[in-house]
Formats: structure tokens, C-alpha cells, sequence
């Protein structure tokens, strides 16, 4: 949806005490999706704004824990991946419902794992990143009101003293959670139901090692969860079917310690809750995540259950695909109509990830024999099949995501580039810092140097030149999300200096 003549929102006008600015892009939600999202842009040479209800604490409280493969691909292209694996602890092998075991060690990433760390972790890397490229913060800063013309989104906000302030953007992103101001704005339904209706969360230390980084189990009506932290404190979560009650119902240590030891035989000695919290778990999805020039990305775009770890890993990876998208169009080098592309792409990955996360739970909640006997089918299947087993990992892990390719393209176009070496001894998620496109041919293509960047000019606007360590011939150019734009078996130099001509209308 073009954003040139949209007009959208409520408001009455911001009242005594208002000031008015302008700013390229703001946006609204300081969590995980929000700060990569800002910090993209800052790096493209955007100014961005980031405003956030909360004060300024990164809460240790957060409910996010893993960091899946694709993910920490991402932040590997930001620079950040290796400050965060020093943050916690790695799994290689998943287990569900028992019978099912998945081996993360065949994922063909750099980072053949899943990473335990919460996600406060995430939010002070990427904070640091954000600020040191120099996005404006503003904390306390509530959004009351949005209003959307063909140039621009004009949002009414309240500061924590009570000042009221307009605020002009060229564009408007909400980040700022399942219960979205913004989407709420711009008249977004956020339809679905409630697949887990009361569950827990504690925050503890144990008089007693768990043998894993992550134990997982359940018997009967209960379920439990312990993720460890690696600073001696540990989350636990847990549901127990007999015992469904509101999320402000009271919660105490004896009734976590009581859960855990139904489901996993012991209660480990945990102590000192600092956190005990009770939460229910969506599945819901907004039908649009643009209307006009206001998007919406990470929870209040989509919210699903905790199975499989997706949800922060999935707002993290919206905010990868709109961060270059939106900077392009800002800074002129491609049309608006560029934007129309982030639902096109990100719309059906999040509505899978609501899928197959609300049947992993279903199948770990089963009580009939019926669905007793689809999960053992699964599980055998799965076990038994190695195509089964590679979908599975590469759906949870997120490296199996591929965007849909115009008629007639390559076959590659749309899919995950994997970090490959290149000749110049880097590699391509180290070539992809700074949010550049990178062009990775074979030696014997040369291009003019008016159609290329080096690694240290032309941020942004033209691609970086690799070559390919080894002998292929195909030639790929990548975008900044890591994805393959365009792709030719034996290109020759006009072919592909044609292609970077047009990256940005191939993404179309």
C-alpha cells in the first residue's frame, strides 16, 4: 500500500504545552525489533527517533531467552553476534514431547546452535550499537494520537512531567508490543485466540545444577521449563491444566516449586525468586503490517506461543527486512513502492511461525488419544526422515524462510545467503557490515567502478564487490538482510551491472 494519500488515526489536538518537531522516521517501541530496526537506520545516514513508554532500564525481566541461527546471523552482520554468544550458553539439541530429539549441530549456519541468554542481553547490544550511531532517544514518551497524510504521520505524545508534543515523520514504525498503541492508531484489528490461558514465569536461583542449559518436560497436566542464564540465575516456566487462572491471580515460590517438581521430578532446590509472574499466550496476527506510511514490526505485528523460541527472533528479523527498505526510500534511491515489499515478505513468515508454534504446543498440551497418537506419528516421522528433520530445523531455527521471487528469476533469488568465504579472506556476513549490498561473482567478471562501492565508501548506496573463494560462476547479488535480489548462472559484465542497476526495483 502506497503511503502518498492515506489518513489514518484519532486525535484532538495536543492542547497547551505542545511543541512541534520533524523527523525522518520515528519509532515507537524500544524492545528488541524497535533498537535494530533504529540502528539500521542511523547507519544508512537516516535520522531516526526512538521513543519508548518506559523509563530508561532495561528490565532483567524480560521473557525472551533463546537466539536462534538466523538470528544471531543478523546481528553477525551488524557485528554483534560474538559480544553475545560471550553472554551465555549454547544448546545443540532440541527435544520435544520427549520422543522427538533435533540436532542442531546439521544446521548449515555458522551458528549451529541455539543460544541461551535473556534478552535484556539482546537489548543492551543493540542500545549500545543504536546510540553510538547516533539515534535520538526519548524515554517516558507515550503516543496518544496518530494522524497520516500523503507527505507525512503527525503523532500527539505525552512525556513523563505531562507535556504534550506534536511530532512530524516522513514515516512512522510501531514496535512497541502486543498491546500496540500504534496499531491501535491506525484501526489495525489484531485478531486470534488464546492457545495458553494461564502460565508462569519465575526468575530463580537453585541449590541444584540442572545437567542441561535448558530442561524441558512435562507429565500429565503440568509442564516445565528451566533455562539457565549463566549468571546463576534461572527462568523457570510452567503451566499447570488444573490450575488455569487470570494473569493478576497471586503467584508464589511454593506453587512454581510444586509445577516443576510434578513435571520434572524435582524442583531443583529454587529459591530467592527476584520474579514470579503470570501470563497468558496468544496466537494473533494484524492483517496488514503497512498502512500508508505507518508499519508495524516484532509483537505488534504478531504475537504467538512461547514453542520453539520464535518470537523475539521473529521481530528481530521484521526489523532486518524493513531497516534497508525504509532507508532507501528516505534517502531517494528507491521508490516507495519498495515498502509494499516488507508484507509481501514478512507477512507469510509470520503467520507460519504462527502456525507451526501453535501446533507445537497443541501436540505438547494433548490429552486426547487422538492427539496422543498424531504427536507419536509426528515424532517417529520426524525421527525417521531426514528431509522431515532439515524442514523442521530450518522453520524453528529461521534459516528456512525464503521470500517469494518474481516470475522467471533465478532459483536463488528470495532465499538465505549462508556466510560464505570470500577471496578477499572476509566473509559475507562480515562484507554485509555497514547495510550495504554485497555482489559476489567470479573472478573474471569485472565492472566499472562508477556501478561499485568499496568497503569503505559509498555507504549504502552502491554494492560491494566480493568474489567468490573457490570456483563457482553463478553470480549473486545480496541484499543487506542477507537475501539473494538477483542471481545469473555465466553472467557476463553487462548482465550483472544491469542488475545492480535495478536491486532495488528487483526486490519488487
Amino acid at each position: 500500500m502506497s503511503g502518498t494519500s492515506t489518513s489514518t488515526g484519532t486525535g484532538t489536538g495536543t492542547g497547551k504545552g505542545t511543541e512541534r518537531s520533524a523527523h525522518p522516521v520515528i519509532v515507537v517501541g524500544a524492545g528488541p525489533a524497535g533498537l535494530l530496526l533504529a540502528g539500521d537506520l542511523a547507519e544508512a545516514g537516516v535520522p531516526v527517533t526512538l521513543l519508548e513508554k518506559r523509563p530508561h532500564k532495561i528490565s532483567n525481566l524480560s521473557r525472551a531467552f533463546g537466539v536462534h541461527a538466523r538470528t544471531l546471523e543478523q546481528l553477525d552482520a551488524r557485528g554483534l553476534a560474538d559480544d553475545l554468544l560471550a553472554t551465555g550458553s549454547t544448546i545443540t539439541r532440541l527435544r520435544l514431547f520427549r520422543r522427538l530429539s533435533l540436532d542442531l549441530t546439521t544446521l548449515p549456519s555458522r551458528f549451529p546452535f541455539l543460544l541461551i541468554t535473556p534478552q535484556y542481553e539482546v537489548e543492551r547490544l543493540l542500545e549500545r550499537r543504536a546510540r553510538r550511531l547516533g539515534v535520538r532517544f526519548q524515554y517516558e514518551t507515550e503516543l496518544l494520537a496518530l494522524r497520516q497524510d500523503a507527505d507525512g504521520v503527525d503523532i500527539d505524545v505525552r512525556t513523563g512531567d505531562g507535556t504534550t508534543a506534536t511530532h512530524r515523520a516522513a514515516y512512522v514504525v510501531g514496535t512497541d508490543g502486543h498491546r500496540s498503541a500504534v496499531r491501535e492508531a491506525i484501526g489495525q484489528p489484531f485478531p486470534g485466540v488464546s492457545v495458553i490461558t494461564s502460565l508462569f514465569l519465575a526468575d530463580v536461583r537453585l541449590a541444584e545444577k540442572p545437567e542441561s542449559v535448558l530442561t524441558v518436560d512435562g507429565a500429565g497436566d503440568v509442564f516445565a521449563m528451566i533455562a539457565s542464564f549463566g549468571d546463576g540465575w534461572y527462568r523457570v516456566m510452567g503451566w499447570n491444566r488444573r490450575n488455569e487462572v487470570p494473569d493478576d491471580h497471586p503467584l508464589d515460590l511454593d506453587e512454581v516449586k510444586d509445577v516443576t517438581r510434578r513435571a520434572l521430578g524435582t524442583d531443583y532446590g529454587m529459591h530467592d525468586a527476584r520474579w514470579l509472574s503470570r501470563f497468558h499466550s496468544d496466537e494473533r496476527q494484524a492483517p496488514e503490517y503497512r498502512v500508508g506510511r505507518v508499519f508495524l514490526a516484532g509483537d505488534a505485528a504478531h504475537v504467538h506461543s512461547p514453542a520453539g523460541g520464535q518470537g523475539m527472533n521473529t521481530g528481530l528479523q521484521d526489523a532486518a527486512n524493513l531497516g534497508w527498505k525504509l532507508a532507501a526510500v528516505v534517502t531517494g534511491q528507491a521508490p516507495d513502492s519498495l515498502l509494499d515489499t516488507y508484507q509481501g515478505e514478512r507477512h507469510p513468515v509470520g503467520k507460519a511461525v504462527l502456525r507451526s508454534s501453535g501446533g507445537l504446543v497443541r501436540l505438547a498440551r494433548a490429552q486426547s488419544p487422538a492427539l496422543r497418537a498424531v504427536r507419536a506419528v509426528v515424532s517417529a516421522l520426524v525421527n525417521a526422515a531426514a528431509p522431515a528433520r532439515t524442514k523442521a530445523l530450518a522453520q524453528i531455527t529461521g534459516i528456512g524462510y525464503r521470500y517469494p521471487a518474481p516470475r522467471g528469476a533465478h532459483r536463488l533469488v528470495g532465499t538465505r545467503v549462508p556466510d560464505v568465504a570470500l577471496r578477499s579472506g572476509t566473509r559475507l556476513y562480515e562484507a554485509l557490515r555497514g547495510g550495504r549490498f554485497v555482489l559476489v561473482t567470479p573472478p573474471t567478471v569485472r565492472l566499472p567502478h562508477s556501478a561499485t562501492a568499496t568497503t569503505d565508501g559509498d555507504r549504502g548506496s552502491l554494492p560491494v564487490v566480493e568474489h567468490w573463494a573457490g570456483d563457482r560462476r553463478t553470480a549473486v547479488l545480496v541484499r543487506p538482510d542477507g537475501y539473494v535480489a538477483w542471481a545469473a548462472d555465466d553472467a557476463d559484465t553487462a548482465a550483472v551491472e544491469a542488475a545492480v542497476t535495478a536491486r532495488f526495483t528487483t526486490a519488487d
